[in-house]
């Protein structure tokens, strides 16, 4: 069953909210309103959410004004805008730093229930490392950003249910006693384009299963201590160009 999503639905109109709410409810979804900007703000600083749907121009704050402070607040975080006008100098500037995408007012329903079931589907990030305690901590900081998190740390597991839910992998190079390279050959042979983002502590060392990584289609390579932010800003590249892909599919 696709996980559900907590929604967050931002527009001054209180009837399309409540339009929205109503039918997303309908579908299973979590939907929290907001009429606007500041409303969202505070909601955000008490619930974590999956999305937020927010139209483009209110009052006092608009919708990428809005994005901007979101990013700031939960890292990640899809938004995407809704607009009644075809082209507009806030649309141009939104896309540049980021949403999602814009949906166009009236909104297509079903193209609309269509990007969230996709949305829902295969979004943990699967974090492959033998260091209990690495792990831990990477969790922890993944999941107060939003994120789903799903911690391998069996160098004996199978390879496909690493894969079957995974967004992103974050694979260490040295897993206990086995190679993480030939882990990440095992992953390519079915899904040649799933983002892997190597993980090691011994830069020097593994520099020639470095360059062989990243010859077969390794997104990057991250060295611990992991910079976090850094690590944050690729995630969050990540999941846009997938989440514009589902919009550009449907």
């Amino acid at each position: 069953m696709n996980k559900k999503l907590r929604i967050l639905i931002v527009d001054d109109d209180r009837r399309m909210t409540r339009t929205l709410s109503d039918i997303l409810s309908l579908s299973g979804h979590e939907v929290v309103e907001a009429e606007s900007g500041s409303d969202a703000l505070e909601k955000i600083s008490t619930m974590v959410f999956d999305c937020v749907l927010s139209d483009i121009k209110m009052p006092e704050m608009n919708g990428v004004e809005l994005h901007r402070r979101l990013r700031e607040l939960q890292p990640g975080l899809p938004v995407v805008l809704m607009t009644a006008y075809a082209a507009d100098e806030l649309i141009r500037r939104g896309l540049e730093e980021g949403v999602a995408g814009v949906f166009d007012k009236p909104l297509d329903i079903n193209y609309l229930l269509g990007f969230f079931t996709s949305l829902a589907k295969n979004r943990t990030i699967v974090i492959v490392d033998d260091d209990e305690s690495f792990c831990r901590t990477l969790d922890d900081i993944l999941q107060h950003r939003g994120f789903k998190v799903s911690l391998v740390t069996d160098p004996h597991v199978d390879v496909n249910s690493i894969t079957s839910e995974a967004q992103v992998i974050l694979l260490d190079l040295k897993f206990n006693g086995i190679s993480g390279l030939d882990v990440l050959k095992d992953i390519r042979k079915n899904n040649p384009s799933l983002p892997v983002l190597m993980v090691t502590g011994h830069r020097q060392e593994m520099t020639p299963a470095i360059e062989a990584a990243l010859q077969i289609n390794a997104h990057a390579c991250l060295y611990k201590p992991l910079e976090i932010p850094k690590l944050l800003d690729m995630l969050a590249s990540l999941q846009l160009e997938r989440l514009r892909g589902l919009i550009k599919d449907k």
